[in-house]
């Protein structure tokens, strides 16, 4: 009988054994594969001699559960936007416009210009040498003595005369337009000899593009 006992030990220390060897977490389980539960608590796993929190077995206490992973967050691409360069808008010089007194460029009911004028008309080309040159425009008038048609042949003339001089100074000959405008568009009254002599004139203006 006695013999008997020592081997239902054996057996039984050999089940033990075979049961620990089996485990691969440090809580104990039963033979067919369950985890021991504490008597009394109904919370805790049987540990082993080494349990740790990291050896805890599934659903058992001491379980390490993985923290959630931290969100990563990642911050919208910054787009540069291309900054367009600031250009300064092309900006064509107004048209010059300047007014000759005829006196000082014919004599009475003459058509040639006189050294004063041609005077006044050299500075005009030194300015017009530098624009980039489109047209010049030249308007002959004259006052109210005389009959209208004779006095329309004479600003025709004296415009052709303006013309006929800055072509000798190096101006296009086809950048030059003339007009006549006779006694239709005074300035100034024609019943006063000073009214008169600002009728008596000769428009130029000058269209182009400055070079700088």
């Amino acid at each position: 009988m006695k013999k008997l006992n020592k081997v239902a030990m054996l057996f039984a220390s050999a089940a033990l054994v075979t049961a620990a060897g089996a485990q691969t977490v440090d809580n104990w389980k039963s033979g067919n594969g369950e985890l021991n539960w504490k008597n009394g608590a109904g919370d805790l796993c049987w540990r082993g001699a080494n349990w740790t929190p990291a050896t805890a077995a599934k659903g058992c206490d001491g379980e390490i559960v993985a923290p959630p992973p931290v969100p990563v967050v990642v911050a919208p691409p910054v787009v540069v936007k291309p900054v367009a360069p600031v250009v300064a808008p092309v900006v064509a010089p107004a048209p010059m416009k300047i007014t000759y007194a005829s006196d000082s460029f014919f004599d009475s009911g003459k058509s040639v210009v006189k050294p004063a004028g041609k005077a006044k008309l050299d500075e005009l080309v030194t300015k017009v040498k530098g624009i980039n040159l489109d047209t010049i425009i030249v308007v002959g008038h004259t006052d109210s003595v005389g009959s209208d048609a004779s006095n329309q042949k004479l600003s025709i003339r004296r415009a052709e005369a303006v013309k006929a001089y800055l072509v000798t100074k190096g101006i296009e000959k086809n950048r030059v337009y003339t007009e006549g405008k006779g006694e239709k568009v005074p300035v100034a009254d024609n019943k006063t000899s000073e009214g008169r002599a600002k009728n008596r004139r000769v428009e130029i203006e000058v269209v182009g593009k400055s070079t700088k």
